[in-house]
């Protein structure tokens, strides 16, 4: 998996060889496709049943491919571009697919197309605008990298602009104008001094952070600028919906800079940790571990949109996604691949 490259976009190989595997060696599943999202179903009428998800797309490869193996097969470390995130864990699915002919619950396996680019691509979401009743269970499990233990929900993000206006002039009568980067100092210094808050949610400790990501403005290097963003983002805990998380940025910056506008530009809800539900307890209980909290945003936040409690569950430090010396150890795989095998058989 890790050598079809597949950066957001540019799925289809990887979504046609999963679909070709399927077909040859799972003839218990029924396979269906939407544009290069991959998802096979049991139909064994059992009275319970899960989703297990996984995306397919990798940030873009940086001299990280093809992959090379440290060490032996079982205990060495896979490096390469996707190892972490997160085709670990969607080999993983696609081995547990092929194997399990009979699990202990109906079991919906998702391969999705692009999750590392804008929301409104993410093939996750459009299954849940578009067919919907492909998604729908009673628990569900995402492979995202969480170092081979359970993780519990995710932290919800935010995006915001905060525009400053001034008045252009010459920058050798610079007080004739008024510079709008400047302006945007008093915004920069409420996020200096910003302390990220821990706030606990359902026995689990999030982490949440507040940061300037861009600085835009300027028009020529002897021009007073009229006109200057910054672009702020926010990981905001689960124990607060989207429109909770603005009205904390709008009073913090109307307090810290009332001259700034701000706008919202992007924005998904976090998720709870769904661990209180029947079957998140017996799949602790099938996989041990002590379970974490997931800091950054996660897909489960759209099944915990559709009243699914989820997981998050992988191969892979979370850490290492995204970098270029993206790696693996082989042990992790294994592991998420006998936790998860030991309680589809229902132990």
């Amino acid at each position: 998996m890790v050598d079809i490259a597949s950066v957001s976009g540019d799925e289809r190989m990887l979504a046609d060889a999963i679909e070709r595997a399927l077909s040859i060696h799972a003839p218990h599943l029924e396979v269906l496709r939407d544009g290069d999202a991959i998802v096979a179903r049991t139909r064994l009428g059992r009275a319970q049943r899960v989703v297990i998800a996984g995306h397919i797309d990798t940030v873009p490869v940086n001299d990280n491919l093809p992959s090379r193996l440290e060490g032996d097969a079982l205990t060495g470390t896979l490096h390469g571009r996707g190892t972490v995130d997160m085709k670990g864990g969607c080999a993983v699915m696609l081995a547990l697919a092929v194997a399990l002919e009979a699990p202990a619950y109906d079991v919906t396996w998702v391969w999705y197309d692009h999750e590392e680019v804008e929301a409104s691509l993410n093939g996750l979401g459009r299954l849940a605008r578009t067919r919907p009743e492909l998604l729908a269970a009673d628990f569900a499990i995402l492979g995202e990298p969480s170092n081979a233990v359970v993780e519990g929900g995710c932290n919800g993000t935010m995006r915001v602009e905060l525009r400053a206006t001034g008045r252009r002039a010459h920058s050798a009568r610079a007080w004739m104008g008024e510079n709008a980067i400047h302006a945007l100092a008093t915004a920069l210094a409420a996020l200096a001094a910003y302390e990220p808050r821990a706030i606990e949610v359902d026995g689990l400790v999030y982490r949440e952070g507040l940061n300037a990501v861009a600085v835009s403005g300027g028009v020529a290097g002897n021009v007073i600028p009229d006109d200057a963003v910054l672009t702020v983002n926010y990981r905001f805990a689960p124990d607060k919906s989207v429109a909770e998380a603005e009205q904390y940025l709008r009073e913090l910056f109307s307090a810290a800079a009332p001259e700034l506008r701000l706008t919202v530009t992007d924005a998904a809800g976090g998720a709870r940790p769904g661990l209180d539900a029947p079957l998140a307890q017996h799949f602790m209980a099938a996989v041990g571990g002590t379970p974490a909290p997931k800091y950054g945003w996660t897909d489960v936040a759209r099944f915990a949109e559709l009243g699914i409690p989820a997981v998050n569950y992988g191969p892979g430090d979370p850490s290492l996604a995204h970098t270029d010396d993206e790696r693996v150890p082989v042990e992790q795989i294994i592991a998420c691949e006998r936790g998860l095998r030991a309680w589809l058989s229902g132990a």
